[in-house]
């Protein structure tokens, strides 16, 4: 019989973590990608909020490059680097310590959206983006959830990581490091 050690117990639970944050973001993206798929022609618009109409609609789009339209027609450069993406993310994750919540959050969504899209991806060769707002290219649920964890990285990066350097770097009081 086995016995968990607490490294072992907090590896299941970030996977666990992993695991449902990526998969409640892979799940409405597929949903909504479904729906718009099944509900829209190609190119169709459909403006459910009348007051937001000039600004926000949803429109049946295809991507067959990265997010918001970029590098088109690289599809499978970019189901090649989701697979690697997402490959680091797994491997990576149940090395960050518990103080790195920001990280995890932020890697959980990316692994969502890079997995989401890939999905499309492989059953269709595009995806399908839909969300319109402005003048900004058309996106999805899991192109969005990828910039969310890009800024929770930088968001951390800026303000959470200051705050431990800055306290690992104070010497302790008695250390004959600080003297010299």
């Amino acid at each position: 019989m086995t016995s968990k050690t607490p490294e072992t117990s907090l590896n299941l639970r970030s996977y666990i973590s992993l695991g449902l944050i990526a998969g409640t973001v892979i799940l409405l993206d597929q949903l909504t990608k479904s729906w718009v798929r099944t509900h829209l022609a190609l190119g169709q618009t459909w403006m459910p909020w009348e007051p937001l109409a000039p600004y926000a609609r949803i429109v049946h789009w295809q991507n067959s490059g990265a997010a918001f339209g970029m590098f088109q027609n690289a599809g499978g450069l970019f189901a090649i680097l989701a697979v690697l993406v997402a490959a680091m993310i797994i491997y990576y994750f149940p090395r960050l310590g518990p103080q790195d919540w920001a990280v995890r959050l932020a890697m959980s969504l990316q692994l969502g959206g890079a997995l989401g899209n890939l999905i499309d991806r492989l059953q269709h060769g595009y995806v399908t983006d839909f969300i319109s707002v402005s003048t900004f290219p058309i996106w999805n649920i899991a192109d969005a959830s990828i910039t969310c964890g890009v800024i929770v990285l930088i968001l951390d990066v800026v303000w959470f990581n200051r705050g431990r350097q800055d306290t690992a770097s104070t010497p302790v009081q008695g250390d004959d490091r600080a003297s010299r």
